[in-house]
């Protein structure tokens, strides 16, 4: 008689018989980075990195993730990377109103900066991906970005022998898979970290002359619920910050005078009719460098931006509750400027071209 330990080892001997007596079998491909995690460094202001079990970091991963990230062959024609849109010297965007795709597609949004991304619940001004991993591969098969099909992608990279020995390194195997890409973009990506602005070193660092005495009215105003209101969606915590709830808002940008919005956002992805014409909540790090704003690009500098929320917003149907008129002189709307140009930190080391800084 067999024990079941005994038959659970026959059973095991079978399978990879009969596998290898099929043409073409092969044992699953792992996607899970080999060698030891690394830790990234996070600056001051910000929270505790977040990182997925299946995917730790590691100095190869990122190395590799870091190299795809800059490499235009991810794109149909050769034309555009990831940085094409998320440029480093743009604080990891392009400064366009609307992105722009290979052969000059027009794409539809604002390319949101990639700084501090890892900590968001959602990716995409619609939240279409919950994880960097999963943002990752939409750009590169979206017809008005890269435009270029996942096995195509495969494709090219597995014929670079040098890159598959960095697969190989980062996985254990030179098997090019869109699941390791994913997976080795994200990487990077969680280490593209921005904090120790001089707000994180007033209120964090404990160095209260970091702020203009501009700027210190200007917080002020962003903490007053009767002023700025800006804390309802741009939250800050009390050892912390990321500047956004990391929900989805409708302010009214993109509503015409029917109420009707070109660009539905996250109703596209859930088809609840509440989340008509909302949007997720922009990180304000960084923000006086990622100009123009909101997701269509419409408003160009930050003064337009506080004297639309000032205004209340476009009203429609689903506008959201937070919107209110508020009373800002014109004072109070300068220092509020002031403030969000205190919000500006530090570029991650490491994160420009293979090669660079």
């Amino acid at each position: 008689m067999v024990g079941p330990v005994r038959a659970r080892e026959w059973h095991a001997v079978l399978v990879l018989a009969l596998c290898a007596a099929v043409a073409g079998c092969k044992h699953p491909i792992s996607n899970r980075p080999v060698g030891n995690a690394v830790q990234i460094v996070v600056p001051l202001g910000l929270p505790q990195l977040p990182l997925p079990a299946d995917n730790p970091p590691t100095v190869d991963t990122i190395a590799l993730g870091r190299r795809l990230f800059y490499d235009r062959r991810v794109s149909v024609d050769g034309s555009m990377s990831c940085a094409s849109c998320h440029d480093p010297s743009d604080y990891f965007t392009d400064g366009k109103d609307i992105s722009r795709g290979v052969r000059g597609a027009l794409g539809t949004r604002n390319a949101p900066t990639i700084l501090n991304a890892a900590y968001l619940p959602f990716q995409f001004w619609d939240g279409r991906a919950i994880t960097l991993e999963k943002q990752a591969a939409f750009p590169i098969a979206d017809p008005a970005e890269m435009s270029q099909a996942h096995a195509a992608d495969v494709s090219k990279l597995g014929d670079d022998p040098a890159y598959r020995a960095l697969f190989k390194k980062s996985f254990g195997s030179d098997d090019v898979t869109i699941e390791r890409v994913e997976a080795a973009l994200a990487s990077f990506e969680r280490t593209a970290l921005s904090g120790y602005s001089a707000y994180d070193r007033y209120q964090y660092g404990g160095d209260k002359t970091a702020l203009t005495p501009a700027q210190q009215r200007g917080l002020q105003v962003y903490m007053d619920p009767n002023r700025g209101n800006c804390t309802a969606c741009h939250t800050i915590g009390p050892h912390s910050a990321l500047f956004t709830d990391g929900k989805f808002h409708n302010i009214g940008v993109g509503v015409n005078d029917s109420g009707d919005f070109s660009d539905t956002g996250r109703f596209h992805e859930t088809k609840v009719a509440t989340d008509n014409g909302s949007f997720k909540t922009p990180t304000l790090r960084n923000i006086a460098k990622t100009a123009p704003y909101m997701h269509d690009g419409e408003l160009k500098t930050l003064s337009d931006v506080v004297d639309y929320y000032a205004g209340g917003g476009n009203s429609n149907a689903y506008l959201d509750p937070e919107m209110k008129k508020i009373h800002l002189s014109g004072q109070d709307r300068a220092d509020l400027v002031q403030f969000l140009g205190s919000l500006t930190g530090d570029m991650p080391p490491n994160t420009g071209p293979p090669g660079g800084k």
